[in-house]
This record gives structure tokens, C-alpha cells and sequence, in this order.
């Protein structure tokens, strides 16, 4: 047996679910048997045969996440490959003082949670503030830009200083994504030409034109070969 966490008690039963739904559907989705005790919150694990190493190394986060707060179907989330969690405790910025967790818990999440909602709206983390701990969900794009707003909120840095700096870092990620798409679409010329019939065939010729009038005048060798036709060529005669 694999000890994985330690969940507070109030949210042993979240962890369980009702009628064990929550419980039944984390060993499903890992293929293990979790065992928690109701009284410790501590969670332990016996892995299938079959198990997959990723998901061993996953379950921690994702109980842990659902132990600090976190909904478990969100949570789930974490089993994902390109999603990760991020854990942040007020009690290393601020101290024990409770008055001042209250402060910056405050802080993080502003008046009818608007702070919070923007943070996750700007860099596309999910946020979970739970007693003195901030936990953040998120792929590689959105969890550092989400990260690094909590941190900044944390050392004390004002919310439209925060705010700004998000939206800035967002709007350069965008363009940035926009720049790289652009180039891939430029280079991906087979596709393209398929669509438009004759188009290689054309461009073809006009390359032929082009290296043409560059022959060494001095040279017969490239002036004959300038004066052959290609097959796509022809020379025709008309009277006036």
C-alpha cells in the first residue's frame, strides 16, 4: 500500500463522494483502490497490475488538490498530460497571523471575487483559494501566467499593476501564437496549390523566365539551352 496525502477533515467526504461516486470514479479513471481514513485524512493506494506510470505520479496532485479546496471533476483534470498543479501558502509571505492570511486572502480574491475571476479569465487557470493555501490548475501556457499574478499578489503588488501586467503578457502570447500560425500556413505551399489548379505550373514558368534572363550572353551552351521549349511551351505563327 502507496500513502499518497493527508486531506483535512472537512473534506473526507468530498473525497468520498456521495455513496462513494467521487471515490468510485478516481479508481476508475487510475485503476487503483483508494483507502481513506475518516478519522487521520490520510489516503492511501494499491495500484492494479496494469497501472499507468504518469497517473502514479498524478494522483498525489489530484488528491491534493481536492483536499485544499478544489472540485474533484476539476480536479480531475490533473491526469491530463499537459495539466499541472501549483501550491502557494500565505503562511511563507505573511506569516501565522490569522488577521493577516485574512488580509491577503482578501486581496486574492476581491470584492464578490472579481480579482480571483479576472486572474483565471486572463491566463485560463482555475484558482482555488482554501484556508491558507492557493492552489492553481493549469496547462503550460495558463499556469505560469496565472502563477506569477498570485505571487505578485502575495509580495504586495497592487491589483491594476497585477491586472495590466496579465493582460500584457496575454495580448504578447496571442500575438505570438498568431506570428507562428501565419508561418506555418506561408510554408505549407503543397495545400495550397492543390486548391488552385495550374498554380505550380505557373510558378514553374515564371522561374524558368527569370533564370533565363540571366544567361551569360558569351556562353552558347546557356543560350541554347534558354532557347529550347519546355514541354508546357509552344511557339506559334500568325499573319497580320
Amino acid at each position: 500500500m502507496e500513502s499518497l496525502s493527508r486531506i483535512p477533515q472537512d473534506r473526507i467526504a468530498v473525497l468520498i463522494g456521495r455513496k462513494g461516486v467521487t471515490k468510485k470514479a478516481l479508481e476508475d479513471a487510475t485503476r487503483c483502490v483508494l483507502y481513506i481514513d475518516s478519522t487521520s485524512g490520510d489516503v492511501s493506494v494499491v495500484w492494479s497490475d496494469d497501472f499507468d506510470p504518469i497517473i502514479r505520479m498524478k494522483l498525489p496532485d489530484v488528491i491534493k488538490a481536492i483536499g485544499r479546496g478544489m472540485n474533484p471533476d476539476r480536479a480531475l483534470q490533473l491526469l491530463q498530460d499537459d495539466h499541472h498543479l501549483t501550491l502557494f501558502d500565505m503562511r511563507e509571505y505573511v506569516g501565522k497571523n490569522a488577521n493577516q492570511q485574512r488580509r491577503v486572502r482578501s486581496r486574492l480574491i476581491g470584492r464578490n471575487g472579481r480579482i480571483r475571476e479576472l486572474i483565471e479569465e486572463h491566463s485560463g487557470a482555475e484558482i482555488v483559494i482554501y484556508g491558507s493555501t492557493v492552489i492553481i490548475i493549469g496547462d503550460e501556457d495558463a499556469l505560469p501566467l496565472a502563477s506569477q499574478s498570485i505571487e505578485r499578489l502575495l509580495h504586495g503588488a497592487e491589483h491594476s499593476s497585477v491586472l495590466k501586467h496579465l493582460e500584457t503578457e496575454r495580448r504578447k502570447r496571442r500575438m505570438s501564437a498568431r506570428s507562428l500560425e501565419s508561418i506555418e500556413t506561408r510554408g505549407d505551399g503543397g495545400k495550397f496549390e492543390a486548391l488552385v489548379p495550374g498554380l505550380d505550373a505557373a510558378r514553374r514558368k515564371r522561374e524558368r523566365r527569370y533564370r533565363g534572363a540571366q544567361v551569360d550572353p558569351d556562353d552558347p551552351k546557356e543560350i541554347e539551352e534558354m532557347m529550347e521549349l519546355s514541354d508546357d511551351e509552344s511557339v506559334g505563327f500568325e499573319e497580320e
